[in-house]
């Protein structure tokens, strides 16, 4: 250790921890492998109630062990993997980079018309997933998710953004074209944008009518196929879904800025009501808002 590092583990911890408490989880990490004098001061819970959200949720029975010594354990459980609030229709979890309060809203918890019909929708339980059980869709011309959640739940000063998490079985329809259309709002500011929940391999296809288009109008004996099947190119201002690390699928919504956390909600919806084409084989685990990463 140099002569300045030697200065710099002289000071009282008290002061040491006041420095690190100004910077970021990854840096108190560091600082706590560094020496045992920074150790003490990087794993104090003066630093680390600076890093944990003024206010977090209620949460369910059971969801954090009954004592944790430190705030640094807490901070590290919840960032590690959601936790359920008591309903158990919401989960929550920390952006482990700045403590941001993030949340999956389950299917239950959504607004899903036609969804409590089982000729349209139908409901499956879940073993990959801290929510028990997910919808399903059957068979819709009218697809029509909505969700909301109270602004004051979110972390002051955050850009959010919001995703649908869902799977597509191998014998889905309907759900390329036309394109979904999806709204992010906020008090009275409303972004739209379209999406969908196929991607697509850009190969110098020439488009046309997909093989799962059903026309409403028409029986099935009439339906006009593609030969190759292939989903329809969209162009660069469609959103694309991405493949997620735990085996799901997200496609995002939009993002907003959660300016001050002050009383209003923000309010999600997914649609495609226009073209009076059937869909089905989505299942939906629910809606995610998590901080949106710069880049």
């Amino acid at each position: 250790m140099d002569a300045e590092a030697c200065e710099i583990v002289r000071l009282p911890e008290e002061l040491l921890s006041a420095a690190l408490a100004r910077t970021s989880t990854r840096d108190a990490c560091r600082a706590a492998a560094a020496s045992p004098a920074f150790r003490a001061a990087a794993d104090s819970d003066a630093v680390w109630a600076c890093f944990l959200p003024r206010a977090l949720p209620p949460l369910a029975d059971g969801e954090l062990p009954d004592a944790l010594p430190r705030k640094k354990d807490l901070f590290l459980r919840l960032s590690d993997r959601p936790v359920l609030l008591p309903d158990k229709r919401v989960s929550m979890w920390l952006d482990r980079e700045t403590g941001a309060k993030c949340y999956m809203l389950s299917a239950r918890g959504l607004t899903i018309i036609w969804g409590d019909t089982p000729q349209y929708w139908s409901w499956i339980p879940l073993t990959d997933s801290r929510f028990s059980e997910a919808a399903q869709l059957r068979d819709v011309c009218w697809f029509e998710i909505r969700g909301k959640i109270q602004s004051k739940m979110l972390s002051e000063d955050t850009i959010y953004a919001a995703y649908i998490v869902f799977k597509l079985d191998e014998h889905s329809i309907g759900l390329d074209y036309p394109t979904q259309e999806a709204t992010v709002s906020v008090g009275e500011t409303s972004l739209a944008c379209k999406v969908c929940f196929h991607g697509y391999d850009d190969d110098g296809d020439d488009g046309g009518v997909p093989e799962n288009y059903r026309p409403i109008m028409f029986p099935p004996q009439q339906r006009i196929r593609r030969r190759n099947g292939r989903p329809v190119p969209h162009g660069e201002n469609v959103g694309q879904p991405q493949k997620r690390a735990d085996g799901w699928m997200e496609l995002e919504l939009g993002e907003f800025f959660n300016e001050g956390g002050e009383d209003g909600e923000v309010s999600f919806s997914l649609m495609e009501v226009k073209g009076g084409h059937w869909k089905s084989g989505l299942i939906v685990q629910g809606i995610e808002i998590r901080r949106k990463k710069s880049g």
